[in-house]
């Protein structure tokens, strides 16, 4: 479970994150939607424990981001919106690097590895450098990294973007399958009607407050989740 309670962010004298606290729980998929510059990000960044934040705290599977920072990341994998690698390394070593900071045993890191490689086309590509990758090419080799080690939670920043329909649809089979092992998936996302299909609960966030948050069928109703935003974005 991931616990947000009340925290807030500020830069200065704008404050990013203001007192916003809601619960996820295992075996969600979570949609996190707002607006460019609402706080997704900073929210995210500070659950992975990039990001330091000035009040409330986040729990994950009981423990305290602030307090324990290292158990907390262990159980995690984060895949940023613009996928940040070691570009001079070739896409095998840095996976392997990843998988040296997580302890993964060579057993599992190779199952793994072939595992998802195979799934997103990439089994030929790996030799060469992450350089010579599109920016496509790039998301899905930081995603291998991040399930290489088997996290419980998978926590992703618009990670549709760039990417071609088969690409979205392996990632979309990735998130189910994790899901059925009840593991959490918590992403934000622009694209609504693949968050209104694919999540079972959702937060909106405008402006650094939480605005919703529940069951997707509980916040969308009748309507579509993309009327419901544009309404609440007024």
């Amino acid at each position: 479970m991931i616990e947000i309670k009340n925290v807030t962010k500020k830069y200065g004298n704008k404050v990013a994150v203001d007192d916003v606290s809601f619960k996820v729980n295992d075996g969600d998929i979570f949609a996190f939607i707002g607006h460019n510059g609402a706080g997704k990000t900073t929210l995210i960044k500070s659950i992975v424990g990039i990001h330091d934040f000035d009040e409330g705290d986040i729990i994950i599977n009981g423990k305290s981001i602030k307090k324990d920072p290292i158990a907390c990341k262990k159980i995690m994998a984060y895949v940023p919106d613009n996928p940040e690698t070691y570009e001079h390394m070739k896409a095998i070593d840095y996976i392997n690097f990843i998988c040296d900071m997580y302890e993964v045993d060579d057993k599992t890191r190779t199952k793994n590895i072939k595992k998802y490689a195979k799934l997103l086309d990439m089994e030929d590509k790996l030799n060469d450098t992450i350089d010579s990758y599109s920016h496509g090419m790039k998301q899905k080799i930081v995603l291998i990294s991040a399930l290489a080690h088997d996290p419980k939670i998978l926590i992703m920043d618009e990670p549709f973007v760039g990417l071609d329909p088969k690409a979205v649809f392996d990632i979309k089979e990735i998130i189910n399958e994790m899901v059925k092992e009840d593991k959490i998936v918590f992403y934000s996302t622009h694209i609504l009607d693949v968050a209104e299909k694919l999540c079972s609960r959702v937060a909106i966030i405008k402006n650094g407050k939480l605005v919703k948050s529940g069951s997707m069928k509980e916040i969308k109703g009748d309507k579509s989740l993309e009327k419901v935003f544009m309404e609440l974005e007024g």
